[in-house]
């Protein structure tokens, strides 16, 4: 086409994107995307309109908007920013939808509903540099807006960026917040250093090891989170990233934070060594690094150097309470923080062995340090559970009092409450496991076990709104929560929602996957995705994962359960009722209250063997 058939006009360009969009799809798919068309549908598209704005094209979560105007576009940017973190009120911030946004006023050209351009390619360029939640400007932008809006803007220099021959001279918009002059990759809180310390690599020799490097990086983000002075994602946020090859600018970007901590740890009978390094993500330039080689013993005294060392090079003063914080340690004893972590690993494993595994191991733990209170926690729930799925006599109260002695130690321990609210939920005490429940998620949000525990204890009760809600956090706090998802498959299902259902079908079969890639005899894994594929409709694939997870672990009583859930939805009702029938005698109560409000088993109710399974669920 010839130059002079090409429509070209100035316009203003409004560039927007979703910070961590892909971590958030990773998490929750389905809630993802439910929540940026609520944004779009309720606020951001009608706010585009108010201000004369045309949203030309849609990229998944990015946005170009053509504006007549460049001071409408502007207010239209402000706006959307300066109301979204009120939109975000009361969702936990590693959920919280942020955007980055660039603005430029330039020559377009014209391409039917379409533009093309070097205006459109800069307003692109300007939104990557710009930090979450704020307005990246390119010159001519500063120039037309001047002063005729109550905004100031802070001058980042000239950059160069990609596909565009000169430097760019960027500012960002300021509507009200601290603005200093900083690295383009912006923290999240202006006002505080941002921080992800991204899980430990383990370089040693033996894979099952993964658990201890894993729970060095647990610990270093804890002792980094007890710091007023610095803003640090949570575990559930970083972990996502396990395993990732990745450049560490574009994870600094991607998660909205200005430094990255990433580090690897070797473990060699009592040796260990650690290696940190601290980077900033603009520039993707290392600040600190070092090398601990260690007794295994001084495991503690290193992750505390760690984590002043950190906050030194980031010229962060510590309080009295924090430097104490951080050199208080769960327990003083290196073996019984091994044990303790090996014991939560067997308990990933759901199986009768693995929690009696994980069982001996916490006993162990506070044999040796008998001040452990997350290890008396790790007790609690493996008899709790042992009990509630497997029928095995360990007497409530006795579950109970062991909840007492981790709160005796540390009366605001999460999981030592959500503990004792799955031992009232088997003891049958409603009311006061929902107390405890509630009493775990106020100590902590973020606490997986409290929002799995209660979400299962939601399910019992016919809760299934608030079951989803909960299932659904402790999806997202745990990545590797690969229970969940087949968790809410019921709950979907149960609140008549099958869309929703067949979506976490699919997210629960792949995160299934992947954990038999990690774990081959997870048996649970297994029975549970041939539920899934049996929902979806794919036979052929339930028979085969059910095969599977039967030929693993034949008698664990679970699996049983699972499989009759499979059959059922198979339509072999009679083989579903007789796997049934041995297990509601093995079971205690809550799984019986569990049995009555599982959606699976909705093909065999109408079934007149069904009337003598309700029998045994109420005795």
């Amino acid at each position: 086409m010839s130059d002079e058939h090409v429509e070209r006009r100035l316009a203003a360009i409004l560039a927007a994107d979703v910070v961590g969009y892909t971590r958030l799809m990773e998490t929750n798919e389905e809630q993802t995307l439910g929540t940026l068309r609520q944004h779009r549908r309720e606020f951001f598209d009608p706010t585009v309109t108010r201000y004369g704005g045309r949203i030309f094209k849609v990229m998944g979560d990015g946005f170009l908007i053509e504006f007549a105007s460049i001071l409408n576009a502007t207010r239209c940017a402000v706006e959307i920013q300066r109301s979204m973190p009120g939109r975000n009120s009361g969702v936990p911030e590693d959920r919280h939808f942020r955007f980055r946004m660039g603005i430029n006023l330039g020559d377009i050209i014209v391409d039917g509903d379409d533009f093309h351009g070097d205006g459109v390619n800069l307003a692109v360029r300007l939104q990557g540099l710009a930090p979450p939640g704020g307005i990246a400007c390119s010159a001519a932008v500063r120039n037309e807006v001047g002063n005729k809006l109550d905004i100031m803007f802070a001058d980042q220099g000239a950059r160069r960026v990609k596909n565009i021959a000169q430097p760019v001279r960027v500012f960002f918009a300021n509507w009200g917040q601290p603005a200093p002059r900083q690295a383009l990759a912006g923290p999240v809180h202006v006002d505080k250093p941002s921080l992800a310390v991204l899980p430990f690599a383990n370089i040693g020799n033996d894979p099952e090891q993964e658990f201890f490097s894993d729970g060095i990086t647990e610990d270093i983000i804890t002792d980094m989170s007890n710091v007023s002075g610095l803003f640090v994602l949570s575990r559930n946020t970083v972990f996502a990233y396990k395993g990732r090859a990745q450049k560490l600018d574009n994870i600094a970007r991607e998660l909205g934070v200005a430094y990255v901590v990433e580090g690897s740890v070797r473990k060699v009978g009592n040796r260990v060594r650690i290696n940190a390094e601290l980077i900033e993500g603009a520039t993707d330039g290392h600040l600190w690094a070092a090398r601990y080689d260690r007794d295994l013993t001084d495991i503690f005294a290193v992750q505390d150097e760690i984590t002043k060392a950190i906050v030194d090079q980031l010229k962060v003063k510590l309080l009295p309470e924090e430097k104490k914080a951080i050199e208080r340690a769960p327990t003083e004893n290196v073996e019984a923080y091994t044990l303790y972590l090996r014991g939560r690993e067997y308990y990933h494993i759901a199986s009768r062995a693995n929690h009696l595994m994980a069982r001996q191991n916490f006993v162990r733990a506070v044999e040796i340090d008998p001040n452990y209170a997350r290890a008396y926690a790790g007790i609690a729930v493996c008899d709790a559970r042992l009990q509630s799925h497997y029928g095995v006599d360990i007497p409530v109260e006795d579950i109970l009092a062991t909840t007492d002695k981790a709160l005796r130690i540390d009366p605001n321990l999460a999981e030592a409450h959500a503990a004792r609210g799955f031992a009232l939920a088997v003891g049958g005490r409603r009311d006061d496991a929902i107390a405890a429940f509630e009493r775990a998620l106020a100590l902590d949000p973020d606490c997986h076990e409290a929002n799995r525990y209660y979400a299962e204890f939601c399910v019992t009760d016919g809760q299934f709104e608030t079951a989803a809600r909960c299932f659904m956090r402790a999806m997202e706090i745990k990545p590797t929560d690969y229970g969940s998802p087949f968790m809410l498959v019921n709950v979907f299902r149960s609140l008549e929602q099958r869309d929703k259902a067949e979506s976490y079908a699919r997210i629960g079969i792949r995160k299934a996957e992947e954990e038999l890639k990690a774990h081959p005899e997870n048996a649970n894994a297994a029975c549970l995705g041939a539920i899934a594929f049996a929902f979806l409709g794919d036979h052929a694939k339930a028979l085969e994962w059910l095969a599977h997870s039967l030929a693993t672990d034949p008698g664990d009583t679970n699996i049983q359960y699972n499989a009759a859930c499979t059959y059922a939805q198979l339509g072999e009702v009679e083989r579903a009722i007789d796997m049934l029938e041995r297990w509601l005698p093995e079971v205690g109560l809550d799984m019986k209250l569990w049995f009555r409000n599982d959606s699976d088993l909705d093909p065999i109710r109408q079934h007149q063997r069904y009337a003598r399974l309700l029998e045994l669920s109420e005795n």
